[in-house]
């Protein structure tokens, strides 16, 4: 009979969240910059209103993050890009592991990559689609994560990573048994599109 696993969450802030799942610690999004920031990304500026719960000092050896898309400052900040670099792994984009390098592994839509967990259990990792924005008009890659220790497989967490609700967010549900989703609210909106590039309370 499988084990069934530990499983803690913490909420950080916007994009971030710690989850201590079986001892493996992952953290979603890294954005840890204090309150006050400003960031310029070609015609968009964002300032940074709140910060975080906790400063990444407090959270300690990172197993891997999670990382839905790395060019957009309100998911990985500057001290969030500096955490990468201590983490075990960074999981994200094909686009963002070549733009990152070092310790980045990029994955694919459905593609997985496992990691070693406690008393030999195995986290399998696995790409989920997403689409930050409307069709045709998103604002670049992103990906989620469904995560199932390959000895427990029908308890498994999805993370939306920054998407709209559409037909591959639809086609998670159909091939994963998911117990537990960690979804990206707050139908985000910058001012070059009237589009929410975020799920919708309606949508999550």
């Amino acid at each position: 009979m499988a084990k069934k696993a530990a499983l803690s969450m913490t909420y950080i802030g916007g994009p971030t969240a710690l989850i201590e799942f079986d001892r493996l610690k992952l953290i979603t999004d890294p954005a840890f910059d204090p309150a006050g920031g400003e960031y310029v990304a070609g015609p968009v500026t964002l300032w940074k209103t709140e910060g975080p719960a906790l400063d990444a000092a407090s959270v300690g050896k990172i197993d891997a993050v999670l990382l839905s898309h790395d060019h957009h400052f309100d998911n990985l900040d500057r001290s969030g890009r500096e955490l990468l670099a201590s983490a075990g792994q960074v999981i994200t984009t094909e686009e963002g592991a070549a733009r990152l390098g070092g310790n980045a592994t990029g994955l694919a839509h459905w593609q997985t990559i496992e990691l070693p967990g406690p008393d030999g259990r195995i986290l399998r990792v696995t790409g989920a689609p997403a689409r930050h924005g409307p069709e045709g008009g998103d604002r670049g890659p992103v990906i989620g994560f469904v995560l199932q220790f390959t000895d427990d497989p029908e308890n498994a967490i999805y993370v939306s990573g920054d998407t709209v609700w559409y037909e591959g967010v639809e086609e998670v549900l159909r091939r994963f048994p998911i117990k537990i989703a960690v979804l990206f609210l707050g139908a985000a909106r910058v001012p070059v599109s009237p589009s929410h590039v975020t799920f919708t309370a309606e949508e999550g």
